[in-house]
């Protein structure tokens, strides 16, 4: 066991010291579902290149989770499902991009943003090929802000709540509520690097993306937000055992 613990962390800083060669090209260190093609080459090999370390710790983090268990990847698998359809539900908010839920507080609460990145870079793969909604040379981008960004800031709210001693139902809801926002905001500042303002630089430009997204962003946050609870309420009615085991109650 103790080798193998070591063996992975061999692999996931390996997987760092990758990310760090390959996304030399960032100037930046701030897309939801940027559309094909959009973003410069630079930026798309950056964005997938930073996204590397995340997927292969994500990786181990369900291998260990699901293992023996085979009813904790069929929860697994219903996250990706709901994050799929969510995602994939989108409203027309500025040019190259678009609005909608993420779907990933769901995934993150239960287990973990590691395990959600895997679940994005999945459910954002498919969409892309199956839908053309989003893209490949995109996808690094895409995965980061709403696999990585995302699901970290649901999953810090939910256990900032848990501590607080607040009822699940409140921790759920705001965990998937900021998770929504902040992929958002992660995604204005991406393309805020890659496009910055002529006269006030990148900042001016992310202070326009987000002043667009916040129009149709926040009622969809909320709206995920109480999705995402009465979704919960039910997996836990029906899975609490499994629940217990993920440490999520």
């Amino acid at each position: 066991m103790k080798k193998k613990q070591i063996d992975e962390r061999k692999i996931i800083k390996f997987s760092v010291f990758v990310s760090v060669i390959l996304a030399q090209p960032m100037t930046f260190s701030s897309a939801m579902h940027i559309m094909e093609g959009y973003l410069p080459p630079v930026w798309s090999i950056s964005w997938g290149a930073l996204c590397i370390p995340f997927v292969v710790a994500g990786f181990f983090s369900i291998k260990r989770k699901i293992a023996g268990n085979s009813r904790m990847l069929l929860l697994l698998a219903m996250c990706g499902a709901f994050a799929f359809v969510l995602s994939a539900l989108k409203l027309p908010s500025v040019t190259g991009s678009c609005s909608h839920p993420t779907g990933v507080g769901l995934g993150a609460v239960m287990f973990g943003p590691a395990a959600t990145s895997v679940l994005g870079v999945i459910v954002l793969l498919f969409q892309a090929i199956l839908l053309a909604h989003g893209g490949l040379t995109t996808l690094g981008a895409n995965t980061f802000s709403m696999g990585i960004a995302g699901p970290f800031a649901a999953f810090g709210i939910y256990q900032l709540f848990k501590k607080l001693k607040a009822p699940a139902a409140v921790a759920v809801f705001f965990a998937a509520f900021i998770g929504d926002l902040f992929t958002y905001v992660v995604t204005s500042f991406q393309l805020a690097a890659a496009f910055p303002d002529t006269v006030g630089g990148v900042m001016a430009s992310a202070v326009k993306f987000l002043g667009v997204f916040a129009v149709t962003q926040l009622p969809l946050a909320i709206s995920e937000g109480l999705l995402t609870v009465i979704v919960y309420q039910g997996i836990k009615k029906y899975s609490r055992s499994e629940l217990d085991l993920l440490k999520v109650v």
